[in-house]
């Protein structure tokens, strides 16, 4: 621990609350109190903010000395659970605690790891965006050493974050995440990012510095959010129409703009473009070797598409003495003499339909802005243009288009995702400087570098991490209870692929299963850590009933909060400022996380810890040792499970397997294994070393930021635009669900197409009114919500702080609705508002705008807390609270498992507040 013999110091560290980070800072210590939160200088020219954190790290003095914070574990006395419970909890010492929980572990392991459903008995739970990994020390390494755990029980990250993004992007580009190359971009359209508030320091730096170079960002969102603000013009769009928006923009660029105005040397030699359609719908392919065809120009005949020196056709049709297909579940189909079309000219034709003029009745935007949007960014592609990076001649592309959440998640968000991939194609801008680029990767491997995560794969394409659907192979069974391998093939089987299966229907079936499908088994105990479901999932008070029904559930607890009131055991584990850990920074990470650098960054207590809380390793070691796997617990750690393998060429520095390690030694051992590893042997910085000067970091090209030249390297193309693959597994997933009976998921099936179609996606939640029993009319507003900067996704809504800095952006805490719609119903700024959906109210003071759609409201944050000190008193609104996580849900999860924050809502005025004792009821009965 830190020593408190000079009366003041400044301790380096991180802060991880949010994706969008690390931020450097220091923590300045007087006489052993943390007093300040100050930059960190020494990464001027380093990180891309010059080590500056956001506001939310200038929280954690309030959050270490909050009065509220649970000090010491603690135990329910109370057997029975729900929200008007006293749980009854009393203090314990760890030894009861750690016991109580082991025993149960144990008494598990005995009995097997999987329940009668062959479902994990022990699930865990976990915050924001994988971030709370960064502050959980070893205990991935005790989670791992424990065998099967189900990760799908979400707390709304994934499912209702960018959801659909996750998985096509990583699927199509190796983006996880996907943004501008802001420093370079000079036209941006931006599809609700609000990324001036959510790409954190980082992302605010560059987007500043890009608006005094003269970049065009156009914001096309329903509402004029704080990143509409500072751009060059808002498009107010109708919610959830903005597929028929990029729709209509690729229908400019490929049916009314001439070919040779796109970049087509790359949608010829980097894309599937060339590839040729046969009438099924598949590739037409090669009889002997069974590849994708082409149409050689050169030689004027059909080869296949890696055939030396062929100069591929983009357009044409042809007749083939004879071609196969390969169908689905290895069906191969055999033409002769058989028509032959390129895959550009079949996205064209199922473009033509998408016309400005078709998507202005959808969008409630003129056509002529649409079609001058989408001219504008060609306009500014610089196609032909080249630029040196790092000594490296790159094409140069200074367009890009970015998604916001609710836009690339839910209905409408694969169509979303293929649009703006297929724009940044077009003219070259996929994954090149200035352009359209992936940050890092989750469903492959390795998660450090996105680069070598590209293998050869199949048709000329990188290799693809789907689960199999194929007759034999597909997993009827389901290994975690939201399903994500029997449903959900874009997801894969990586470990973080169960949190992005379609984690609202892991809660939806322990109530209830649709037809055919069994109601899923509780799991036997929970870990629950920086996570607060009970309020940041849809429908609040359904959540927390479905929770109060689980056996046994362990909270790492900081204060009390909606979700750990249901806990059996609370664990007060030593907070940002008071424990040790060791992460990756620099490199391409999350958002706009690309830095010059890349390296590792370590968080160390610059005070003593508060009470009876223990560092987080120290706690997981705990746990391996009673529940005896403490052999399997140092081995993980010697893998690498902590961040880098501990023994590698020229090192070792593994821990003995027979020992239990203290705290120190643990990352003492990373931090020498991860310096020697990054440096080659060459530096091995211990952790003395790393509490000294905070990271270490090495020089990190920008040439990595991109994934083109990787892909020209291996002379790979990117699965686009043509969906051959997509096609194939949905009519494969279509035929394993039919086989077991199953026809609810019949919808989602629908988007399995090789080309996206229109499916009136802000139908989907009228009829979901209708569906409830309402009628639609009396539902005439659309309920969005919004992120608030000093926020981490409602992780520290307990901090003042955070509240008095939010009160400074429009609409904290409110209901922000149109200025003209208030006032023609009597509403004021201020006034008291309820918002009601089909299953669920809220209650607010109302925000009058002139930057929001009449159809629109909007929420900011997550709120409406009743146990949660602090924010319990503030009196917000949520639209968690109103929108549907019932019977409904099935209709609004699409393909990828995803749902959005949207729902239709009617808007009426009200004296005041909920009472706590309203705020659990339904609709109807609120209002009696």
């Amino acid at each position: 621990m830190t020593s408190a013999a000079a009366p003041s110091h400044s301790v380096p560290t991180y802060c991880y609350q949010c994706v969008a980070g690390p931020d450097l800072l220091r923590v300045k210590v007087v006489e052993g109190v943390a007093t300040e939160i100050e930059p960190n200088t020494d990464g001027v020219g380093i990180h891309p903010g010059d080590g500056r954190p956001c506001v939310r790290a200038y929280g954690l003095i309030q959050k270490t000395y909050n009065p509220h914070r649970v000090l010491s574990p603690m135990k329910r006395t109370n057997p029975n659970k729900g929200r008007d419970e006293d749980p009854g909890f009393v203090p314990i010492s760890w030894d009861e605690a750690l016991d109580t929980i082991c025993g149960r572990l144990n008494d598990i392991r005995a009995r097997g790891l999987l329940d009668e459903q062959n479902l994990p008995r022990v699930a865990a739970t976990f915050g924001h965006g994988g971030t709370p990994a960064s502050y959980m020390g070893s205990f991935p390494a005790f989670l791992g050493a424990w065998g099967p755990i189900d990760y799908s029980l979400g707390s709304g990250q994934g499912v209702k974050c960018v959801h659909s993004e996750h998985l096509y992007g990583e699927f199509w580009h190796r983006g996880f995440t996907v943004c501008a190359d802001t420093p370079r971009t000079n036209y941006v359209v931006s599809f609700g990012a609000n990324v001036d508030v959510s790409g954190g320091v980082c992302a605010v730096r560059r987007h500043a510095d890009a608006r005094v170079r003269g970049i065009h960002r156009v914001s096309v969102e329903p509402h004029l959010s704080i990143t509409g603000a500072t751009s060059a013009e808002w498009v107010p769009i109708k919610p959830k129409t903005d597929p028929a928006f990029m729709l209509a923009m690729v229908h400019v660029l490929v049916c009314e703009v001439e070919l040779e105005r796109l970049d087509v040397p790359f949608l010829r030699d980097r894309t599937a473009a060339p590839y040729l359609v046969g009438p099924d719908g598949y590739y037409l392919r090669d009889v002997a070797s069974g590849k994708p065809l082409l149409w050689d120009s050169a030689s004027g005949r059909a080869v296949p598409f890696d055939t030396p020196a062929a100069v591929p056709a983009l357009s044409g049709s042809w007749t083939l003495a004879e071609a196969v297909t390969h169908r689905a579940d290895g069906e191969v189909a055999s033409y002769q003499q058989v028509a032959a079309r390129t895959a550009h000219d079949m996205t064209v034709e199922g473009m033509r339909q998408f016309s400005p003029e078709w998507a202005a009745g959808i969008c409630d935007v003129p056509a002529a802005t649409i079609r001058r949007v989408a001219l504008d960014y060609l306009g500014h592609a610089c196609i032909g243009e080249t630029i040196e990076i790092d000594g490296r001649m790159l094409p140069f592309r200074p367009v890009a288009v970015t998604l916001g959440k609710t836009v690339n998640n839910g209905w409408g968000a694969f169509e979303c995702c293929w649009a703006r991939t297929v724009l940044a194609a077009l003219v070259g801008a996929l994954e090149v400087p200035g352009g359209t680029l992936g940050s890092t990767v989750r469903l492959n491997k390795p998660h450090e570098n996105r680069l070598l995560s590209v293998m050869p794969g199949e048709d000329g394409f990188m290799n693809c991490s789907f689960n199999p659907t194929r007759r034999g192979a597909w997993a009827a069974e389901p290994t975690g209870r939201n399903a994500h391998s029997t449903l959900v093939p874009h997801v894969g089987n990586s470990p973080w692929s169960q949190a992005l299966g379609p984690t609202h229907l892991a809660w939806t079936f322990m109530r209830k299963a649709p037809p055919g499908w069994r109601t899923m088994s509780m799991p036997e105990l929970w870990f629950a850590y920086r996570t607060n479901p009970a309020i940041s999932f849809w429908q609040n008070p359904m959540q927390a009933e479905t929770m109060a029904r689980m056996p046994f559930i362990v909270a790492f607890a900081y204060t009390m909060d909606e979700t750990n009131h249901m806990a059996d055991i609370l664990l007060p584990e030593a907070t940002d400022l008071e424990s040790t850990q060791l992460i990756r920074c620099g490199g391409t990470k999350f958002v706009e996380q690309a830095w010059d650098y890349r390296g590792v960054v370590l968080r160390q207590p610059a005070i003593e810890p508060r009470g009876d809380t223990r560092d987080f390793s120290w706690i997981a070691t705990e746990l391996a040792r009673r529940t005896g796997l403490l052999e399997r617990y140092v081995a993980r750690i010697n893998r690498g499970a902590l961040l880098a393998p501990l023994a590698g060429e020229g090192y070792d520095y593994s821990l003995p397997a027979d020992e239990v390690p203290e705290v120190d030694a643990i990352w003492d051992a990373v931090c020498k294994a991860a310096t020697a590893e990054m440096s080659g042997g060459a530096d091995v910085h211990g952790l003395d070393w790393m509490k000294q000067h905070g990271f270490y970091v090495q020089p990190f090209t920008r040439v990595d930021w991109y994934l083109t030249p990787t892909l020209e390297e291996l002379g790979l193309r990117y699965e686009l635009p043509y969906q051959e693959r997509l096609l194939r597994i949905g009519q494969e997933l279509k035929a394993r669900l039919h086989e077991q009976g199953i026809a609810w998921w019949d919808k989602q099936l629908a988007e399995y197409t090789a080309l996206p179609q229109w499916h009136d996606f802000p139908g989907i939640w009228t009829r979901a009114v209708t569906a409830a029993g309402r009628n639609p009319d009396d539902y005439p507003f659309w309920g969005l919500t919004t992120k608030i900067m000093a926020y981490s996704a409602g992780a520290n809504v307990s901090i003042q702080l955070m509240n008095e800095v939010g009160a400074n952006v429009r609409g904290h805490g409110r209901v922000i609705m149109n200025a003209g719609v208030a006032e023609r119903m009597g509403i004021a700024d201020g006034d008291w508002v309820e918002v009601e959906s089909t299953t669920g109210i809220t209650r607010g003071r109302a925000e009058p705008v002139q930057g929001c759609r009449p159809d629109t409201l909007v929420i900011p944050g997550q709120f409406e807390h009743w146990k949660t000190p602090y924010a319990k008193d503030l009196n917000f609104p949520s639209l968690n609270s109103v929108t549907p996580m019932s019977d409904q849900s099935l209709d609004l999860t699409d393909a990828t498992g995803s749902g959005a924050d949207i729902v239709r809502v009617r808007l009426r005025k009200v004296r005041g507040p909920l009472a706590p004792h309203e705020q659990a009821r339904a609709p109807k009965a609120a209002r009696r």
